[in-house]
This record gives C-alpha cells, sequence and structure tokens, in this order.
C-alpha cells in the first residue's frame, strides 16, 4: 500500500462497507483518524452510530465533520491513516442543509485527488433498487451517484461490497 493512496469503497446498506475499510485501515500503523460525517437525528440512527463507536478502540481518533468535510481534511496530518465514513451521509446533510452541492463536491473532489496519506472513504451505491417515488428521494440517489462516479474517478483503488464480499473494481 502506497503513502499517498485514496481507496473508494461502496455498497449498498449493511454490505459491510464500513467494517471492511477499518480492516484495510487496520493493516497500517496506528494512529488511525476516522472522519464521522453522521449526526444524530433519531434513536435509530444514534444506535447506528453507536456499534460504529464500540469497533474503535483507543488507536482511533475521531474527528466530525457532518458539513465541514473538506476543511476537516485539510487539518489532518500528511501521511496519517485515515477512513472517511460515510459520503452519502455527508451528501444527505449538505442537501438538508441546502449547501452549494456542485462547489462542495467540487471541493471535496479536489481534496481527494491528492490525499496525503492512506484515505478510505466510504459511500453507499443508491442506484441498485427501484426508481423513488419522491423527488427529494430521486434528486439525492441522482447526486449519490454524481458523487460517486467523480470519487472513484480520482480513486487508486476502488472496492464493491456485496454481502460482506469485496469486489476489486479498480
Amino acid at each position: 500500500m502506497t503513502a499517498h493512496k485514496l481507496t473508494f469503497i461502496l455498497g449498498g446498506a449493511r454490505s459491510g462497507k464500513s467494517a471492511y475499510g477499518e480492516r484495510l485501515i487496520g493493516q497500517l500503523p496506528p494512529p488511525w483518524t476516522y472522519v464521522a460525517t453522521a449526526q444524530v437525528f433519531d434513536d435509530e440512527m444514534d444506535a447506528r452510530i453507536k456499534a460504529h463507536q464500540v469497533r474503535r478502540d483507543e488507536r482511533w481518533q475521531t474527528i466530525e465533520a457532518p458539513h465541514n468535510l473538506v476543511d476537516r481534511l485539510s487539518e489532518l496530518p500528511d501521511g496519517s491513516p485515515v477512513l472517511i465514513d460515510c459520503l452519502t451521509l455527508w451528501l444527505t446533510n449538505m442537501m438538508l442543509g441546502e449547501f452549494d452541492l456542485d462547489s462542495a463536491r467540487d471541493e471535496l473532489i479536489n481534496m481527494l485527488k491528492k490525499p496525503r496519506g492512506p484515505w478510505f472513504v466510504v459511500s453507499n451505491e443508491t442506484g441498485l433498487g427501484i426508481v423513488p417515488e419522491n423527488n427529494l428521494a430521486r434528486r439525492f440517489r441522482d447526486e449519490a451517484g454524481i458523487l460517486n462516479q467523480r470519487v472513484a474517478a480520482v480513486a487508486d483503488d476502488v472496492v464493491f461490497m456485496v454481502a460482506g464480499l469485496p469486489m476489486q473494481v479498480k
């Protein structure tokens, strides 16, 4: 694994994306940085976040970045192993906050083009199911697809997770 490399891990819900990213980063010497994009909006999301936190021990540093992902990434030291989990939650936050998605996406892609260490990025593949019935859900699916395509284009490696199994795409 090279020192400055971007690995993009995507798949459906509960496909094993985060756990796989944690296994990959765990092959590197700690400390590791977990960049969390989730926000607690309800009890179910709180339980999901806590389940992720339980898997991480003192070797992990957690940074919250529900909106300011690029700023938080720019603050990290060179060479630091980083797991960003996940882009679709960040996208949700950006859409609900009515941020300028085009600018935010462009800034993120520019940051990811030159990772300053071994960086692992997790995202959901949302375009494999039925067409959503409402405009917001269709817009989210489309925006996630665009974001995933752009990240995959700049990533060194792309892994698609299916039922906990990694499939090397790029």
